[in-house]
């Protein structure tokens, strides 16, 4: 019997008794322990007291250290931004700081694993006998579209920006899909309080009424929350992206196999636009990416929810007429849709050539002002922006038609059928279970009016307007339904032009990435059928050793190379020639013959075609160094001007301080710079501040400061007086730096031990290995010592012939002054002739 009234109890009712029956047992257990303890209450609460104070001691003193942490933190950041520096740890993660409003935010940047990138090559790499689809990895001539390469190419790059399922931005997809189902819900929730509202005020339920718009209110308090969260989440994760592949293609493009060089001087996949790759498409593949999840996602599941709801309400038959329409709709759109696909891919390559046109004119901007070229340029520039102008008006012209079906299509034609459809069960009461409801109560009504009369008549049509306020109801929430899949199903139509764009956008990242990873695996293939032109990128047959202590070149044919995949041009044949330590060697020869080009094939960036080239490694100071023929000034400080391309960590880590950088300033003859210019936290455009003697001295001091083994100097001291210029080789050699030097002067002989001179014979290519001061040697500087005396010789010769160019054209000048004078005095003459006349 207690059973039964127990189980006859409410919910609330047996919590209750629960709840009092654990409370007793706490309350019993807590007693047993009181009587068990053997100290007093006194000593327990001194015991609590201690405990008390000594947490609240320990957690000050551990805000304390946590406020001097963050102050050192914030200290280091602000002195690490003025010097241009960061932190590195030994796995190779940098942190850096970044100025933000009044302090500095600290960013940690973990490199990208070799794995990553070998494992990732499989997708973005074909096999030289592939076409098609065959190896997985579409080739690179597929036009961009919404076909099987887009989806390869998708899937490819979400392996970048998604690398693991416990990532950052798998919380941020997962974030986002749980605020866009909370949409659909809130939409819901919406068409069924409208439906509720509208009848609440026909029926005049002004209760009912006002609660129901206290309801709308907060519902769309709620709703306002989420679009918010939605919108922000959607750029949170297109942040996400941008960095995960920016980090990735800067990982590529500045790896050790120099991509950054070879991209644009080896690899014709990219061109000259790799800037435009990286910033403006890089940035519209993640936006669109990050909005195509919304846009894409949320409609479908919309479609879905709706669907299923008017299904119940309306039957099968209206059902089936919205998934056709839907069928319709998406053929129409897809056969009469342009490629948009294409047309951004070519967009986003026109801009990029436009921008390079601007980047031309900045990087030479000195140059063109010398030859006052600006109006050449004002052409050039004109020409590309109406290449451009043309193609986006073109682009512009499409789409006004295809906007004007779209627009008709998805909201007119879709409205009109939304109201048919949600007519069915007025006019058609078969169709739907609610006006089969609708219909009973009229029979119903009918047969009361007639069995009792007025009174019944006034309960009939009262209960009529009931079903009338629900059938209102049910129309609204219908109607309100069908506008919502109609808004869901013309964001999906839209997304076919939105996944159009994105595949032009997803084209252009794919093919900067694949390019890079192509240049990494030097993975160059001749295309199919034909044979591997000669010295082109796929015809590479030599060997670059490094590790080696010296510089060594067997039978290496030196050859500019060409854009892939056509054949270079050769300079040198054969090149054979070895520099050990100590001896120092000189680079002579005409302008053309490759002088340059020699420390270009050691330096590794041009291809080895044939034969062995051995140098040391750049590591270390046991390395090689290379000082160019411009001389490069980095942004920075002008610490960093000096220690370039080392930063202050690295500075820290070899033990060098400051002072050391002031003595090689001044052997380099530059003492005075840092207190000219302000000291080594100085920042300033260093290129237009220094001169040009000054960046070639600065370019010593480099090399001083590094102390590599072996330096080759590409014209480095053209700039600079004989007798400085002498100063730093010998401050060079007395550090043990063996030299390679490319120049044309003589003098600089003097301080080498051999000589190689380029451009002889009759084509040009051969050349000439000698030891300074040997008999062969001496015999090429006498013969240029005869020809020198030769030419001396006729000296007098080109005097005289010089002397009787003179006399004859002096004869002509005087010749031309008296027939000058003679036909400035005639008009004289005639005009006293003819006033002697009139008088």
């Amino acid at each position: 019997m207690a059973a039964q009234s127990t189980l006859r109890q409410s919910p609330a009712d047996r919590f209750s008794l629960l709840f009092d029956h654990y409370y007793e047992r706490l309350i019993s257990r807590l007693n047993r322990l009181e009587r068990q303890n053997p100290l007093s209450k006194r000593t327990t609460q001194l015991i609590a007291t201690l405990a008390l104070s000594l947490t609240i001691i320990t957690s000050g003193y551990g805000g304390y250290r946590l406020y001097r942490r963050r102050k050192t933190e914030r200290e280091e950041g602000r002195r690490l931004i003025r010097r241009n520096s960061g932190i590195r740890s030994k796995d190779g993660t940098r942190t850096i700081y970044v100025p933000y409003k009044d302090r500095a935010t600290k960013v940690v940047i973990h490199p990208t694993k070799q794995s990553t990138f070998e494992a990732h090559r499989r997708l973005f790499l074909s096999p030289p006998k592939q076409t098609g689809m065959e190896s997985g990895v579409p080739p690179t001539n597929i036009k961009p579209g919404l076909n099987m390469a887009f989806l390869h190419q998708f899937g490819a790059l979400a392996n970048i920006v998604i690398p693991r399922w416990r990532s950052k931005e798998t919380g941020l997809l997962t974030t986002h899909a749980a605020f866009l189902l909370l949409r659909t819900y809130l939409s819901l929730v919406v068409a069924r309080l409208d439906g509720e509202i509208v009848r609440d005020l026909v029926a005049g339920k002004g209760r009912a009424f006002l609660l129901g718009i206290a309801k709308w209110l907060s519902i769309g308090a709620v709703s306002s929350y989420t679009n918010s969260m939605i919108k922000f989440l959607q750029s949170k994760i297109s942040i996400a992206f941008r960095t995960r592949l920016t980090r990735y293609i800067h990982d590529l493009y500045l790896s050790p196999e120099l991509a950054y060089y070879k991209l644009h001087n080896l690899d014709g996949g990219v061109g000259q636009g790799a800037d435009q790759f990286i910033t403006q498409d890089l940035t519209l593949f993640c936006d669109s990416a990050a909005s195509l999840y919304s846009s894409l996602g949320k409609p479908l599941v919309d479609l879905v929810t709706f669907n299923f709801q008017l299904y119940k309400s309306l039957g099968p038959l209206a059902l089936s007429g919205l998934l056709i329409n839907y069928f319709a709709t998406a053929t129409l759109l897809r056969r009469l849709s342009p490629p948009f696909g294409k047309m951004k891919a070519v967009e986003g390559r026109k801009e990029g050539e436009f921008r390079a046109l601007h980047a031309r004119l900045i990087a030479n901007a000195e140059e063109v002002a010398f030859y006052n070229g600006g109006p050449t340029e004002h052409v050039l520039l004109d020409q590309g922006f109406r290449e451009l102008r043309k193609w986006m008006e073109d682009i512009y012209r499409i789409k006004v038609g295809y906007n004007m079906l779209e627009d008709f299509v998805l909201k007119y034609s879709w409205s009109a059928f939304g109201y048919l459809v949600t007519s069915m069960p007025v006019f058609l009461p078969a169709m739907g279970s609610l006006t089969q409801m609708a219909h009973a109560p009229t029979s119903v009504g009918r047969s009361s009016h007639d069995a009792v009369g007025e009174s019944t008549t006034t309960d009939a049509s009262t209960e009529s307007s009931d079903k009338s306020g629900g059938r209102m109801k049910q129309f609204i929430t219908n109607k309100r339904l069908m506008l919502s899949l109609a808004d869901a199903g013309g964001r999906m139509m839209y997304s076919i032009k939105d996944l159009s764009e994105l595949a032009g956008y997803t084209s252009r990242v794919y093919t900067l990435i694949s390019t890079l990873h192509r240049v990494n695996a030097n993975a160059y293939y001749p295309p199919r059928g034909t044979y591997p032109e000669l010295f082109s990128v796929a015809d590479v047959q030599g060997t670059l050793h490094k590790g080696f202590d010296g510089v060594r070149l067997e039978n290496v044919p030196v050859v500019a190379p060409s854009l892939y995949p056509m054949g270079g041009e050769e300079l040198i044949d054969n090149l054979s020639f070895v520099v050990g330590p100590g001896d120092h060697l000189i680079i002579t020869g005409p302008n053309g013959a490759g002088k340059s080009a020699v420390s270009r094939v050691v330096a590794g960036l041009w291809p080895t075609y044939r034969g062995l080239t051995s140098r040391p490694r750049r590591e270390g100071q046991d390395g090689i160094m290379f000082l160019p023929q411009r001389p490069y000034l980095s942004p920075g400080t002008l610490r960093d001007q000096v220690i370039y391309p080392h930063t202050e960590m690295d500075m820290k880590d070899a033990g060098r301080r400051e002072s050391v950088l002031q003595a090689i300033l001044e052997q380099a003859k530059l003492g005075y710079i840092p207190e000219r210019e302000g000291g080594w936290d100085t920042r300033k455009m260093w290129k237009d501040v220094l001169s040009g003697g000054e960046k070639q001295r600065m370019g010593i001091a480099r090399l001083l400061y590094h102390e590599p083994r072996y330096a080759f100097i590409d014209e480095g001291t053209s700039a600079v007086s004989s007798d400085v210029e002498g100063l730093l080789y010998e401050t060079a050699k007395s550090k043990g730096i063996t030299l390679i030097t490319i120049s044309t002067r003589a003098s600089l002989k003097r301080y080498h031990s051999y000589t190689l001179t380029l451009g002889l014979g009759e084509e040009a290519n051969e050349y000439e290995f000698l030891r300074i001061g040997t008999a062969s040697e001496k015999h090429s500087v006498e013969k240029e010592l005869q020809e020198l005396r030769e030419r001396l010789s006729q000296v007098e010769q080109w005097k005289q012939r010089r002397k009787e160019i003179d006399e004859e054209l002096g004869q002509v000048w005087i010749a031309r002054e008296e027939r000058a004078e003679e036909e400035l005095k005639a008009p004289l003459t005639d005009g006293r002739e003819s006033l002697d006349g009139d008088d």
